[in-house]
C-alpha cells in the first residue's frame, strides 16, 4: 500500500478542515510545505503556465507528470496532483498516468469531468482503482464536477445533478467530491448530507469562511490557483517598472531573502 495514500486519507477524517494550498512547481510546494501544510496540492493551471501551455487539459502529459514527480521528490507531507481530464479519453491511459504517479509517491489526484459525461469520469475512476490494486496499491481520487463552474445545470437544479454525478463517482471509488463555484450554505449543505463522500470546496468570491465550511461538514478547502495568479501580477509589475526604469520598484523591499529560500533546498526533504 502508498503509505502517503493511508496518510492523506486521515486527513479527510473530518476532526479539521484540510486546508490544501495549490503550488504550481518543487518550489512552491516546498514552501508551502515549510509554512506549515498538512499537504500540498497542484492547481493545473499555475502548472500549465510555468510549462508553457494554457490550462485546460493543453499541456502533455508527459509534462504534468514530470512536475508531479519533481514536487514529491521534495515533499515529506502528502502530494495530491490536479490531473485535470487526466490528459486522455481512454481509462487505461489514463490509469498508466496515476499508476507512474504512485510510483513517484504521489498520494492522491483531481480527475474532473468538465464538459464531459459522469460515466466518461466514473470510467476513468475505475481503471484507475482497478490497475492500482493489482500493484498492491491505490490513489485517493478526488472527483471534480464542474456543474457549478462551467453551470452545467440551472441554478435551482445544480444540487440534484451534482448528487447524481456523485453516487455515479462514489460506486466508481472516488475517495471525495469536490464542487468548485459552490458557495451558498444551503446548497453546501445539501451536498455534504447526500454526497456519501468527503466535500471539497474552493476559495472563491462568496464561499464561507473556513470556520463555517468546517461546521457545515466539508472535509477539504482548495485555494485553486489564486495564488499563482497574484504572484504573475506583481511579477509583471515588477518587471513593467523595470523595463520603463530600471528598477523593479518598492515590491522589492518584500522579497523573500535568498538565504531563507536556498535554506528551502539545501537539504532536500528526501
Amino acid at each position: 500500500m502508498n503509505p502517503s495514500f493511508t496518510a492523506f486519507e486521515k486527513l479527510h477524517d473530518g476532526s479539521k478542515l484540510l486546508h490544501l494550498p495549490n503550488a504550481w512547481d518543487a518550489g512552491s510546494a516546498r514552501l508551502f510545505e515549510s509554512l506549515g501544510a498538512p499537504a500540498i496540492a497542484t492547481t493545473s493551471a499555475g502548472v500549465a503556465w510555468a510549462a508553457g501551455y494554457a490550462d485546460g487539459d493543453n499541456m502533455p502529459a508527459d509534462v504534468a507528470l514530470g512536475v508531479a514527480a519533481n514536487i514529491a521528490r521534495v515533499l515529506t507531507v502528502p502530494l495530491t496532483v490536479d490531473l485535470e481530464n487526466g490528459y486522455s479519453e481512454d481509462p487505461e491511459v489514463v490509469a498508466r498516468h496515476a499508476l507512474r504517479l504512485i510510483e513517484a509517491g504521489v498520494a492522491g489526484i483531481n480527475l474532473e469531468d468538465g464538459n464531459g459525461t459522469p460515466q466518461a469520469l466514473a470510467a476513468k475512476v475505475a481503471a484507475i482503482k482497478k490497475l492500482a490494486s493489482q500493484s498492491g496499491q491505490d490513489i485517493f481520487i478526488n472527483t471534480r464536477t464542474d456543474v457549478y463552474l462551467r453551470g452545467l445545470a440551472p441554478e435551482g437544479e445544480r444540487v440534484a445533478e451534482v448528487l447524481k454525478r456523485a453516487a455515479i463517482y462514489k460506486a466508481a471509488g472516488a475517495n471525495s467530491l469536490f464542487v468548485p463555484g459552490i458557495c451558498k450554505v444551503a446548497d453546501i449543505k445539501a451536498v455534504v448530507a447526500g454526497a456519501g463522500l468527503p466535500v471539497n470546496v474552493m476559495d472563491w468570491p462568496g464561499v464561507p469562511s473556513a470556520d463555517e465550511l468546517h461546521k457545515l461538514g466539508v472535509r477539504r478547502l482548495s485555494a485553486g490557483s489564486g495564488i499563482p495568479q497574484a504572484l504573475w501580477a506583481v511579477a509583471a509589475e515588477m518587471a513593467e517598472g523595470f523595463l520603463a526604469t530600471g528598477s523593479a520598484g518598492p515590491l522589492i523591499d518584500k522579497a523573500m531573502p535568498y538565504g531563507d529560500l536556498q535554506a528551502l533546498f539545501v537539504k532536500p526533504a528526501k
